[in-house]
C-alpha cells in the first residue's frame, strides 16, 4: 500500500468462474498485494451464470476504505453487482463503482491505478476511458 492510505479495491464478475479467476490472477502478477482483489464468477450452483450474493461476498472481501471498482463481463454481471451494492447498504454502497469497462484490460488498468494510491473516481475514470463511445 502507498503511505497515502488504503488503496482502492478491485473485484472481476464474470459468467465464468474461469474467466473471472484467470482475470484476477493477471491483475495480482501485475500489481501483487498492493490492492485489495477479490472475484466471483458462476451462478450458486457453480454453472455459468452471476450470483448477487456471491458478488457481495467479493465486494466484502476486497473491501476498501477507499472504495471498491468492481468489473462485470455482461449484462446479467452488471444487474447482479447492483443487487449485491444494494444488499452491502449504506453507507458503504456509496463507495462502490461499477465499471463501463472491458472487463480484463479495465481492471488490469485500474489496479495499476488504485496501485499509485489514486481515488475510486480517478480509478473509475481511467478504466472507462477504455470503453468505445
Amino acid at each position: 500500500m502507498s503511505g497515502k492510505g488504503p488503496n482502492v479495491g478491485i473485484v472481476i464478475v464474470s459468467h465464468s468462474p474461469l474467466v473471472a479467476r484467470g482475470t484476477a490472477d493477471m491483475v495480482k502478477q501485475m500489481v501483487g498485494d498492493s490492492v485489495p482483489l477479490a472475484w466471483s464468477g458462476g451462478n450458486s450452483h457453480g454453472e455459468l451464470g452471476t450470483d448477487a450474493r456471491g458478488i457481495l461476498k467479493a465486494i466484502e472481501e476486497a473491501w476498501s476504505d477507499a472504495g471498491v471498482a468492481v468489473f462485470v463481463d455482461l449484462g446479467g454481471a452488471e444487474t447482479n453487482s447492483e443487487m449485491a451494492v444494494e444488499m452491502l447498504g449504506l453507507p458503504r454502497s456509496k463507495q462502490v463503482a461499477i465499471c463501463n469497462a472491458p472487463v480484463v484490460e479495465g481492471a488490469v488498468i485500474a489496479a495499476a491505478e488504485a496501485s499509485g494510491g489514486a481515488s475510486l473516481t480517478k480509478v473509475v475514470a481511467t478504466a472507462e476511458e477504455l470503453s468505445p463511445s
